[in-house]
């Protein structure tokens, strides 16, 4: 039997399912690099989606990044999400839903002692039916707000 969707989560539905594509990404103080990447929006009937994203590098399929979190609608345009990164950061960020583009910006970024300093986060999503596209921006180390990732997904299974 199949889990409704909570009406608070509704606007959201656009995301739910699994999203495969590549990417590139930069910042100042790293080489420049491609990776693929694999992120599922799921939900269990709760007033949020679930939400995991692992990537890897495109030429040699290491394991770069993954994380984990929550995404809730306040209300149909507004969005607020919840994210834990395995190298000791914790982001919580807060944006807008509009025609297809949601804009999430960080209200909150806290760290474990060991982990890189990181102050702002930024991320755009745009949903054109079965494309997903996003790019983040990052304060961290030391650097002004910069671009980090960019990425285009489809929709698979």
């Amino acid at each position: 039997m199949k889990t409704p969707l909570n009406a608070d989560v509704e606007s959201l539905a656009v995301l739910l399912g699994t999203w495969s594509g590549s990417g590139h990404g930069q910042y100042p103080t790293i080489d420049n690099f491609d990776y693929r990447e694999t992120i599922e929006f799921s939900h269990v009937g709760k007033p949020f989606l679930s939400y995991s994203q692992v990537s890897e590098h495109a030429a040699d399929g290491r394991l770069l990044h993954c994380e984990s979190g929550f995404w809730r609608a306040a209300n149909p345009s507004w969005i607020e999400l919840v994210v834990a990164h395995p190298n000791g950061i914790v982001e919580v960020a807060e944006g807008t839903f509009r025609d297809s583009t949601i804009l999430l910006r960080s209200t909150c970024v806290a760290r474990t002692g060991t982990a890189k300093e990181v102050t702002a986060v930024e991320r755009d999503f745009t949903i054109e039916g079965e494309v997903l596209r996003y790019s983040l921006r990052m304060t961290a180390v030391g650097q002004p707000l910069s671009h980090h990732l960019t990425a285009e997904l489809r929709r698979i299974g």
